[in-house]
Parts: structure tokens; sequence; C-alpha cells
């Protein structure tokens, strides 16, 4: 197993929750009305007026304008037209640092050549798209497989998504019980059943809208980093059909914004052995950005099943998988044919095309040769102590920390809010408060964007490897632009 990992020296999880739990009883601090303002008359309504006209047609046709839920909405999404190594270029000419990395996949920078010249070979002897079987679904197969040390079969799917339904499913069939106990806050896609307690830890169906309550009945979820809680659950449900399997982000609910101990995941497993439920890894942002390993290696935990997400395939179309252990894998056969076993239902024509098992092989083979996870944590670990510098010298009750590639940096504590249903009057103040915090994330990642940084949802860093030392100060001295024009702000 290679044991390169990204995380140099895992943070203080006390101590960050202290300062979280601090940042979210102070008022809200952001970025002032009159530099807002400055922005928005001086960098969009200059530099920003192809992209402002593009959207004001795209959204005649498309819902907002933008096909995508991480585009940025305020004042307007930007329309991009390039992306190359750690830069995004959009149609007016400007030139941006790329913090989002597609939603955390390119470990290696965008566009990488290695990559790009054996798809467009692909791409001239094959095509993108056959429905039968390819070479490289073999070679992505057991690249994964010789990686990830828990990963003893892999069936590739179209999207993270998919990967966690089939998830479900599988554990469902192998295990004959019928609850599914998720972290709560935890992302794993947008299906209906796995929509509870999404976003805030305790909010159970209230974030969910469009699904019908019911779609919630065998799915729980437990609060972050409390394995008292998960194991009163786990008990509960031996006498009420049995707890399937525990889905968990490994280092915390919406890629570690609300952060674990770390020996929490080991604590996971030992009770997912104690009650015969499966130990579910969702590693669709940490497998290969943590290590090759991935946050299983870098724990030391052995999951019965994982879900990969966009990097499978380099950040090419059809990009998510599912691996685990034999014996239940095995439920997963696919092909016109019987089976030993009940087959779990699951389909999908455009997983495992040629152009998505080429791009993922490839990539993934760069990212060991280059070591660029552990590159990409290092400029990881340069970028938060920075952050951290400049909150402390302007004396900011911002939060900076990080688990190697994967950077932090909370200004309102938006997603650090709870929602206790033992005291439901306290309810509508909690979601009052992450609707007001929430448009202040999108003030700052508008002032961020101004300044050519782009993040995820103003308070998520993806760092890749083709940062230097050099673009990490330079981004630096970006930030502290914007928190030289930050206040505390009326409620």
């Amino acid at each position: 197993m290679d044991t390169r990992f990204a995380i140099s020296e895992y943070h203080d999880t006390a101590e960050v929750v202290r300062q979280l739990d601090e940042l979210i009883k102070k008022p809200v601090c952001s970025i002032t009305p009159e530099a807002l303002a400055a922005y928005e008359k001086d960098y969009y309504g200059v530099k920003c007026t192809k992209s402002k006209a593009m959207i004001e047609e795209a959204s005649k046709l498309i819902p907002g304008g933008v096909q995508h839920n991480l585009a940025f909405n305020y004042p307007f999404p930007l329309v991009f037209s390039k992306a190359q190594d750690a830069y995004l270029y959009d149609i007016d000419g400007n030139r941006y640092y790329d913090f989002l990395q597609a939603g955390g996949p390119t470990v290696l920078g965008s566009n990488p050549e290695a990559v790009r010249s054996k798809v467009i070979e692909l791409l001239n002897d094959c095509g993108p798209s056959t429905g039968l079987f390819h070479e490289f679904e073999y070679k992505l197969a057991k690249k994964i497989s010789e990686s990830v040390p828990s990963v003893e079969m892999f069936r590739m799917l179209g999207s993270g998504t998919e990967a966690c339904m089939a998830a479900i499913r599988v554990a469902r069939l192998t295990t004959g019980k019928k609850y599914i106990i998720k972290m709560g806050g935890a992302y794993h896609g947008w299906s209906d059943q796995l929509a509870y307690g999404i976003r805030i830890p305790g909010s159970k169906w209230t974030q969910a809208y469009g699904v019908p309550h019911f779609c919630f009945h065998n799915t729980q979820e437990f609060f972050p980093n409390d394995l008292h809680d998960l194991e009163r659950k786990l008990r509960s449900n031996r006498l009420r059909g049995g707890t399937a399997g525990v889905m968990i982000e490994p280092v915390g609910p919406e890629s570690g914004t609300s952060p674990v101990d770390k020996d929490f995941n080991a604590g996971v497993e030992a009770l997912c052995r104690k009650y015969g439920a499966l130990l579910i890894f969702d590693e669709v942002v940490t497998a290969f950005r943590m290590g090759m390993a991935g946050a299983q290696g870098y724990f030391g935990v052995s999951p019965d099943l994982t879900v990969f997400g966009k990097v499978v395939a380099g950040g090419y179309p059809g990009a998510g998988g599912l691996g685990g252990k034999e014996k239940y894998m095995r439920y997963l056969a696919a092909g016109i044919g019987s089976s030993k076993h009940h087959k779990a239902l699951i389909g999908g024509t455009m997983a495992a095309t040629p152009i998505s098992c080429v791009a993922g092989y490839y990539t993934l083979c760069e990212i060991e040769r280059t070591n660029a996870a552990q590159v990409a944590g290092q400029m990881g670990d340069r970028l938060t102590k920075g952050l951290q510098a400049l909150i402390k010298k302007y004396d900011l009750p911002f939060v900076a920390f990080n688990q190697g590639s994967i950077c932090h940096l909370e200004t309102v504590g938006t997603m650090h809010f709870a929602i206790n249903w033992s005291k439901p009057w306290k309810i509508p103040e909690v979601l009052r408060q992450t609707s007001i915090r929430q448009k202040e994330m999108e003030y700052m990642g508008a002032a961020y964007m101004a300044e050519g940084i782009v993040t995820l949802a103003g308070s998520r860093l993806y760092t890749s490897a083709a940062y230097t030392e050099e673009m990490i100060d330079d981004v630096l001295s970006r930030f502290e632009r914007v928190f030289r024009n930050v206040a505390v702000k009326k409620q």
C-alpha cells in the first residue's frame, strides 16, 4: 500500500470545534456593503460584461441560468471557457486561481497533458462510448483494487450519487436488514433516501424539498463524531429489522466541514462489526486526494463498500463507482445472463465508457507517479497556515483548518449549526441563522471571485499538485485585500 498521504499533521478536532462553536455565537462578520458594491461596479460591471450578457440569455432557457449547483450566482454566474493546471479563464479573458477543482476531483490540476493525450488517442481509435467491454475497464478496476486494500472488486457507474444508491441497495440485499444510518450533515448525492439529514445535522427531512417523507422511513442519521449516538441507534434497530449499513464521509460531513476525531472511523468500524452492519465509506472527495489508498488507508480501517466519484474518470464524464469486498460486490454482477445471487437493481448505459476508463486509469497512474496527493496536501498546509495568520492579523472570528488538500475557511459557520428536536422552539432560529449566513457566504464568495479566487461556496478550497508556493503566496495577498474590508454586520 502506498503510504504517502496528503495530511502531514491531523488537526486538533476539539480545538477546531471550539473555534467553530465560538464563531456561530458571535455576530456575523462579512464583507462590508460598500466593498461589495465596489466589487459589483468595478469588477463585475466592467470586466465581466460578456459573462453577464450570456447569462441573461441563458436564464431564458436554463433555470437559474446555469446547469451546475456549484456555479456561483452572485451577482451573476461567470462563464468559463478554459481550464488549465491551477487556473480558470472566463470569456472576458479574466484569469482565476481554481480552488473549486470541479468539486474536488482534479488532484493533478485541470486538463493535464499526460491524461489528455491518452484521451485523444482513444477518440481517434474508438470513440467515447460503445456499450460493450473495453480493455481499460479492466485496467482501471485493477489499478483501484491494487491501490485501495479493501476494494477486491470494482463496478463503474455514472456518478457518485449513483454509487451511493448502489451501496445501500447492496447493503440491504446482502444483510437482509433494512435501516441505513448516515452521519448527519453528510452529502451522499441527491437520491431520495439519502437526502435525509443533509447539510445540517439533525435536519431530517427539512432540507429535502420535493422528496415525500415516506422515502425516509428506513433512513436515520447520527450526530457527527458521536459514537454513543450511533450505537444507540444500532442497538435500537436490532429489535426493528436491523441496520444494513452505516454510511459516512471519513473526514466528516461535507468533506470535513464538520471535522471528526482521528480515531472516529475506527470506532465506527468496531460498532459495525458488533452490530452486523456494513461499513460504507463515501470517498468521492477523499479517494486519491488523500492518498492512493484513500482516507481508509490513512485512518487504517477496512470498509465493506467504498463509494468513488469524479476522480475515477479523471474529471471526464461517467465519474463514479462502487468498490468493496468480493462477497458483497458479487451482487453487482452485470451483463445479460443468470447469476447465483439476486442482482441489486443497478444500471447505467453511459457508465464505464472507454473515455471515462482511459481518463481514470491514466489519471490515477499520474497521481501515483508524481506523488500528487502529497504535493497538493503541502500546498493545502501552506494556504491554511497563511489564512490563519491573516485571521490573527485582522482579529477576525474566522476559522481556517484543513485535511491535507481539503481546506476550510469558515467565516460564518453555516454548516456548524445543528437541529435538536428535543428543543423544537429553537428550530426556526437555527433555520433563520443558516439562511442569513448562507447569503453572507455568497457575498464573500463574490469578493473572492473578484480578486481572482474561485472557491466552493466561499468556504472550501481544494488545492492541487499544479500549485506552487509562489502561487499560494499570491493567493494569500488576494485574500488579504478582502479581509481588509470585513466588518460586523447588523442583523
